[in-house]
């Protein structure tokens, strides 16, 4: 192993234990990274210090919750850094949160506790020098690009049924294999997932989508079972073969569009992975060829459906389904401006850089090149149309001014004069001017009568 390397800060923290003979060890995923030479983002440490022991080093910068033992360290630029008391764990009769916590005495007692192999590493500073703790083979499963159990996988899925995809998500991100029998207890125990909330899940899953590939992952959810649970409507897309453009089946389409999504939005990396759910749904067989007409109508519903079971935000949903719903737009250099707006505004102009980002995923998706002449020139035609008169509030007039001319008081003809004077500014842009506009609001004065 090439000798690993800590920030200062990081040693300073360490420091301050060392000078109240406390033990300290760096722990978890932020091992696991330095190994692999992977950016640590988030610093864990465990230690023999109960919570109340630990803030009396941090009185002034440091907040815990007892509950689980864990002090957070917040530093000067707002960095948190968590240290938890070693613990050990017993019962686990949700599946979720063990019934019992208590404090431990050893780093053994701790490390025995936690979920796979490669997060049940720890590195301890000792006279300079970083030394590597290793009781479960850690090390070992991380040369062989491994996702292994600390002990019976059967009893880590069963104490928290989350790490049925920790597991897949842990292993998308770095590009590793499930161990074989850790794998078999995924498979056999898939249903528990059932278990967990459905933001918990979704916050797995987001994990799994912002990974550089990241059909590596939605790939063993399926081959685990979980797809199964979370996502059965993707399933239905395995083996449904697609005419014209498209070379692969519908399942495939779907990842490689995922695949080649830009957007580290993590909404728009689910539609890319969902823009196609509605075609099994939609399909017809004549015989000769399969169609999928208004398959973003149906898939956008079942988008909506899986986003609820996520519990992703009414803005999310409302992305989700707007995404989904539009994402088969044409492309014609003989669109009229008014067609462009009617784009613009389903899909509103907070999404339109997210669905050109999913268009060009699912141009690449289909074997297309990643762009043409029209699809420059559309997208040209997008900022140039949102310069125009987009709705009524953009008009050079307002009711103040209907009612002033017309001499009547609040009410809906103000709304009738300004929509129907919208209405001509949106076919010619170049009337939105305040004088012409003033005259034609004078044309709704009504006719006398000889």
């Amino acid at each position: 192993m090439k000798e690993l390397v800590i920030p200062e800060r990081i040693k300073k923290i360490i420091a301050k234990f060392h000078e109240n003979k406390a033990e300290i060890y760096i722990v978890g995923g932020a091992v696991r990274d330095l190994i692999l030479g992977r950016e640590v983002n988030d610093w864990d440490f465990t230690t023999n210090l109960t919570p109340e022991e630990m803030k009396k080093l941090f009185p002034k910068n440091s907040f815990y919750n007892n509950t689980f033992g864990t002090l957070s360290i917040v530093e000067k630029d707002g960095e948190i850094f968590e240290v938890t008391t070693f613990r050990t764990e017993r019962g686990y009769s949700d599946g979720r949160h063990p019934d019992e916590i208590k404090w431990g005495k050893t780093l053994a007692e701790d490390l025995e506790r936690r979920d796979f192999t490669i997060n049940a590493l720890a590195l301890r500073l000792a006279q300079g020098k970083l030394e590597l703790v290793d009781l479960f083979e850690g090390q070992r499963d991380l040369e062989n690009k491994l996702i292994r159990t600390v002990g019976n996988p059967d009893e880590r899925f069963g104490e928290d049924a989350l790490r049925l995809m920790r597991a897949v998500r842990i292993a998308g991100q770095i590009d590793f294999n499930i161990e074989e029998k850790t794998l078999e207890s995924i498979k056999k125990n898939a249903y528990l997932i059932k278990n967990i909330a459905g933001e918990r899940i979704r916050d797995e899953l987001f994990k799994i989508l912002l990974a550089s590939t990241p059909s590596l992952g939605i790939n063993l959810l399926k081959e685990s079972g979980l797809l199964a649970e979370i996502m059965p409507e993707l399933i239905n897309g395995i083996g449904m073969s697609q005419k014209g453009h498209h070379i692969d089946d519908v399942w495939t389409h779907n990842l490689k569009t995922l695949d080649n999504c830009q957007s580290n939005n993590p909404v728009t990396r689910l539609a890319a992975l969902l823009h196609d759910v509605g075609k099994p749904k939609s399909m017809r067989d004549d015989g000769k060829e399969k169609t999928f007409h208004n398959h973003e109508v149906y898939g956008s519903r079942i988008a909506v459906e899986i986003g609820k079971r996520l519990r992703l935000s009414n803005k999310e949903l409302d992305q989700l389904f707007r995404l989904v719903r539009w994402h088969m737009f044409t492309v014609q250099e003989t669109q009229t401006d008014k067609a462009v707006r009617r784009f613009i505004r389903n899909v509103t102009p907070d999404y339109i850089d997210e669905m050109i980002a999913m268009r060009r995923a699912d141009r690449l998706g289909s074997g297309a090149k990643e762009t043409s002449w029209r699809w420059e020139l559309f997208k040209e035609r997008i900022v140039e149309v949102q310069k125009q008169p987009f709705a009524v509030k953009d008009l050079k007039v307002n009711g103040l001014d209907v009612m002033e001319i017309l001499g009547i008081k609040p009410g809906p003809k103000i709304g009738e004069v300004l929509n129907s004077i919208f209405k001509e500014v949106e076919e010619k842009p170049e009337l939105n001017d305040r004088d012409i506009l003033l005259e034609k609001i004078k044309n709704y004065l009504p006719k006398a009568d000889f």
